[in-house]
């Protein structure tokens, strides 16, 4: 997944609107529990709206129900809230259009920001056990991207 949202550059493709790399709402959730409440499960009713709105997920472009294949170039970066708006829907039927990926090196979803801070506050990871993966996963993209080896 964070390859994808690299790729993408953190921009939802439905809307073209910045996108915040998940582990970063995640972790400001727990820092910040009453102005950013979470819900592991996603309730809406028990998570900010940001959860929703900022967090991105992966959609199939052309719907696996719509003989869309499983693959990467059918898959695209968008909002949870929008990727369940979308359904099963094409971009057609909805009035939508694909908006032009964006540059990891213009915006990185604050997954660089996500990697300092645990850097520096090496604890959130045994805290937040789900962290570690998220933090392995960044740091190898990132530097991918970069030009290293990751991490």
């Amino acid at each position: 997944m964070v390859r994808v949202f690299a790729r993408d550059g953190f921009i939802d493709r439905y809307s073209g609107e910045r996108l915040v790399f998940p582990c970063v709402l995640r972790l400001l959730g727990h820092l910040m529990p009453e102005e950013l409440p979470w819900h592991p499960h996603g309730k809406m009713d028990r998570c900010h709206i940001l959860h929703w709105t900022l967090w991105p997920s992966i959609d199939h472009l052309v719907p696996l129900a719509r003989n869309g294949a499983h693959a990467e170039e059918n898959w695209v970066t968008t909002s949870t809230l929008r990727n369940m708006s979308k359904g099963q829907a094409t971009l057609a039927e909805l009035g939508w259009r694909l908006h032009p990926a964006g540059r990891i090196e213009d915006w990185d979803g604050l997954a660089g920001w996500f990697l300092g801070y645990v850097e520096r506050h090496p604890e959130v990871l045994a805290e937040i056990g789900p962290l570690r993966d998220w933090r392995r996963a960044a740091a190898t993209v990132l530097a991918e991207v970069r030009g290293g080896t990751g991490g």
